[in-house]
């Protein structure tokens, strides 16, 4: 076993890391009603900051038209950073990096959450999943400008809460996948169009907190999640990340695929069995590190993720079940590592009471819980809940 995940690394704006493991951005939906921090969230993550070179938190809002769910993190205003530095700090133990994941729901909200205001998004289609999805109102062009800027100064809020960098997320069906796919956006002015025309959201967007970021007094990086394939038609193929990823790579510091296992094949081409992280190795390949992740459990798995192109490993639901994972692979003590989950655990491993309920629900096929009967859901070839599917339980 090589473990060379434990390997240090450096960005080149001179960030350095100092192993390739990273904790996956996952949804608590634990802070306040407003998106203010709670100690239970801070608990959280100072539970398992320490060993992953670099942490992602869940989601954080940029507008409050962007809420997705009750429970999120915002970003939204200058009154969020107190909060957020407190997770900041939480994270910085022995050295772990702290990233802010920053997003915009779009069309993947509510009124409900929204408090009766109709969501928005690209264009005014609604989701395909799930059925009862609201039909969101079209953005005008003031309200993409305006959200664009919101991006750029949830950056420097970051900054100024002492975060190491922000990971865009482009993925999960949330608005800046919703402006590049061909399901969600039909618009005809220079936001839409073809596939060229309908990256001008993310690029805007990228350029608007690449400018907030340059303020950074520390090596501060931008990251961006995706997700390779979309299961609607008209829906985003491989081939369209792949051409997406090819524009961003030098735009951005790493890029970061969602996905249930990194051994993922192309869900629309069947006849293709290259595993996808390959095919963005290709693209990524000198210019930037590409993250892989998705059932990463033992630190063979964290191997062979890195051995199949990526340039970091991914940890979500592992980092859940086993808080001292790298800790414990560190020490030559791979053999106690827990990848089953007891409920009557959970509250010992700080998962905050809401997260609990939900992993115990909607999340049940991929956490591996101990009373669980059934056998764990295979996401080699499928999407998982967390890529925005859901599944009926």
């Amino acid at each position: 076993m090589t473990n060379n995940f434990l390997n240090g690394y450096q960005f080149k704006n001179g960030l350095t890391v100092k192993n390739r493991i990273v904790m996956s951005p996952m949804t608590t939906m634990t802070s306040f009603y407003n998106g203010m921090v709670t100690s239970d969230e801070v608990n959280y993550y100072a539970t398992r900051a320490g060993g992953p070179g670099m942490i992602i938190t869940g989601v954080a809002n940029v507008t409050a038209l962007g809420k997705g769910f009750e429970g999120e993190l915002s970003v939204a205003s200058d009154d969020m950073i107190p909060g957020l530095a407190r997770v900041a700090s939480a994270i910085h133990q022995n050295g772990t990096k702290a990233i802010l994941q920053i997003f915009h729901a779009g069309r993947k909200s509510t009124r409900k959450v929204l408090r009766g205001a109709q969501p928005v998004s690209a264009s005014a289609i609604a989701a395909s999943y799930p059925a009862d999805s609201d039909t969101p109102r079209a953005m005008t062009e003031a309200e993409i400008e305006t959200t664009i800027t919101a991006f750029g100064e949830a950056t420097t809020r970051a900054i100024k809460a002492g975060f190491d960098g922000v990971e865009l997320h482009g993925a999960n069906t949330y608005l800046l996948q919703q402006f590049f796919s061909p399901n969600a956006n039909q618009r005809t002015d220079q936001w839409g169009g073809d596939r060229a025309g309908r990256m001008h959201f993310a690029l805007a967007v990228i350029a608007a907190v690449r400018k907030a970021a340059s303020t950074a007094t520390q090596p501060f990086i931008v990251g961006y999640r995706l997700s390779p394939e979309e299961i609607e038609t008209p829906g985003i193929r491989l081939a369209d990340s792949l051409f997406f990823a090819e524009q961003i790579r030098d735009k951005v510091d790493y890029l970061h695929l969602s996905m249930g296992s990194y051994k993922r094949t192309s869900l629309s081409d069947k006849t293709d069995t290259t595993p996808i992280l390959r095919h963005f190795t290709e693209i990524t390949q000198g210019h930037l590190p590409l993250l892989g992740v998705g059932a990463i459990e033992q630190p063979e798995d964290a191997d062979d993720a890195l051995r199949t192109g990526a340039d970091f490993a991914v940890l979500g639901r592992e980092l859940l079940r086993e808080p001292n994972w790298v800790q414990k692979v560190e020490r030559g003590d791979a053999a106690s590592i827990r990848t089953t989950l007891s409920p009557a655990d959970m509250t010992r491993l700080a998962i905050p009471p809401v997260m609990q309920v939900y992993l115990s629900t909607a999340f049940k096929s991929v956490m591996h819980f101990t009373t669980d009967a059934a056998k764990p859901t295979d996401y080699q070839a499928r999407l998982a809940p967390m890529e925005g599917f859901e599944e009926k339980l």
